[in-house]
């Protein structure tokens, strides 16, 4: 009987190339099949501790949908670190305006928020439009 837990070693890991088309599509479900892509959690081989993920492109950032009153109730914060350096943003303005920021911070939040994080979201790609400059990586067509 084998006891002992698998581990990834760097040299074993294979990464693989997705494109996920995220029009007409709620975008936490989009966010979420892209966190688990980055992260390697749909692989045999998934190490908690170590980057294991796949690069995912995720196209058509702009016809993502926001179910419910999202749209008008959701509210983007961010600050500068100066006294009155909040700035926010309603999700419609951040959809008509930078739909691919949207879709940035909803992947990110969903990344361990640590150095691994880091290191997974510098494996994606987002683009507004269908279009996308990763075709010689071969990338498929991720279905969920």
């Amino acid at each position: 009987m084998n006891n002992t837990t698998y581990s990834a070693k760097e040299s074993e890991i294979q990464r693989k190339w997705y494109i996920i088309d995220a029009a007409n599509k709620p975008l936490g479900r989009v966010a979420t099949e892209a966190a688990r892509l980055l992260r390697g959690k749909h692989k045999p081989t998934f190490t908690p501790n170590m980057d294991t993920g796949d690069h995912v492109i995720v196209l058509n950032c702009k016809d993502v949908v926001l179910t419910g009153k999202k749209l008008d109730q959701k509210i983007y914060r961010s600050h500068s670190g100066y006294i009155g350096g909040m700035k926010e943003t309603s999700a419609r303005v951040m959809m008509d305006t930078n739909p691919t920021k949207a879709m940035m911070l909803a992947i990110k939040g969903m990344l361990p928020h640590n150095s691994l994080g880091r290191a997974s979201l510098t494996k994606l790609r987002v683009y507004a439009g269908s279009e996308h400059e990763n075709a010689a990586q071969k990338p498929e067509v991720w279905e969920f």
